[in-house]
């Protein structure tokens, strides 16, 4: 099998959704992807790992990284893709049609048929997206290859109902722990239960009303959860410990670290792990760039809720929006299904900007 180029948008992402990419087995796809790249002479193609990597050194005076992963989360007979149509509008069916082969396929298309764009392009396809950070290929690959990561904007292909989306919010997990003493469960007056002592932990966060904070124009939407609970050790014991695992999404006007003094102080008179926590992403709209794309795409700007890998090229002190197909609710689901409207308007949009003067 050959990975053909010349191809419509949605036929690209037919053809990358049936090869089989799941976390961990985005080999088969990388070579395809290298592949078919390495036939236009206007493309330096790098590879790194399972990380693909497209340049245009064309001179330019600004740069835009342009990504997008490759694997998805596994598959659920969702595969291989079909055409199928709601209430009239026409859908391509299948895992990764939305999270996010849909935005690939547009990105490949536009790699091979944009020649002399007005800016240097930087193109990255990176597989391990969907599982630990530790595995992530953008990630693996800024930490190689800096270099390749001076650029002036960025845009990732996440799904954003083809709707451009700013920057995204901070995600930390903590472990909110009590401790008790161990009983018989029929002289339960001779311990002291740490599961019930969790309950003002579940209270606070019942009561608790989420945050919405505007950070440069766009107006992020906190949330504090639990997310899982566990004590006890048998049926017939009174537990002497519990955890309750918190999430917190928090909006980009804060860092990580405070983040967790946040958190701490939401649940004070308790002990308090912070077993993850990674920064969010100001929208970095304000950067000239950023609204000539604005402009060329025609379309208006909304916070990210979810974190992405923007964050990474914030960090790298890189403005980055996420702008692709697919409504993001039907991410992982088992109907992931992409308008087939959208994957053009994508393009559309892309090519506007990346081809004007």
């Amino acid at each position: 099998m050959a990975l053909d180029l010349r191809l419509s948008s949605l036929d690209i992402t037919r053809a990358i959704c049936d090869v089989y990419s799941v976390s961990g087995s985005e080999r088969h796809l990388a070579d395809l992807i290298e592949d078919a790249l390495g036939a236009y002479p206007h493309l330096r193609v790098l590879r790194h790992g399972n990380t693909i990597v497209a340049r245009t050194e064309l001179g330019r005076s600004q740069r835009v990284v342009i990504a997008g992963h490759i694997d998805t989360v596994p598959v659920n007979a969702n595969l291989p893709t079909r055409d199928i149509e709601i209430d009239g509008t026409p859908y391509l069916w299948g895992r990764g049609t939305v999270d996010m082969k849909a935005g690939v396929a547009v990105q490949l298309k536009l790699a091979a048929e944009l020649t002399d764009p007005p800016i240097d392009i930087t193109w990255m396809w990176y597989d391990n997206e969907e599982v630990d950070a530790s595995l992530n290929g953008l990630a693996l690959l800024a930490a190689q290859h800096p270099e390749l990561f001076v650029a002036d904007f960025a845009i990732l292909g996440e799904p954003t109902d083809g709707q451009i989306e700013g920057g995204c919010n901070g995600t930390l997990r903590a472990s909110v722990r009590t401790s008790g003493v161990r009983a018989h469960s029929a002289r339960s007056w001779v311990g002291e239960n740490a599961i019930h002592r969790a309950a003002p932990i579940l209270m606070r966060l019942a009561e608790y009303r989420a945050r919405e904070v505007a950070v440069e124009g766009l107006v992020y939407r906190e949330g504090l959860n639990a997310v899982g609970i566990s004590g006890g050790i048998a049926g017939n014991v009174i537990p002497d410990s519990c955890v309750v695992e918190v999430n917190y999404r928090f909006a980009p006007d804060k860092t990580a670290a405070e983040a967790a003094e946040y958190v701490r102080k939401v649940f004070a008179g308790f002990t308090v792990d912070i077993t993850d926590a990674a920064d969010g992403a100001r929208p970095g709209l304000d950067a000239p760039i950023a609204q000539q794309f604005l402009a060329a795409v025609g379309a208006t700007a909304h916070p990210k809720y979810g974190w992405t890998d923007v964050a990474r090229f914030s960090a790298l002190g890189i403005p980055a929006v996420n702008y692709g197909p697919g409504d993001p609710h039907l991410a992982h689901h088992d109907e992931e299904r992409v308008p087939v409207a959208q994957i053009l308007a994508v393009e559309e949009g892309l090519r506007a900007w990346l081809s004007a003067r």
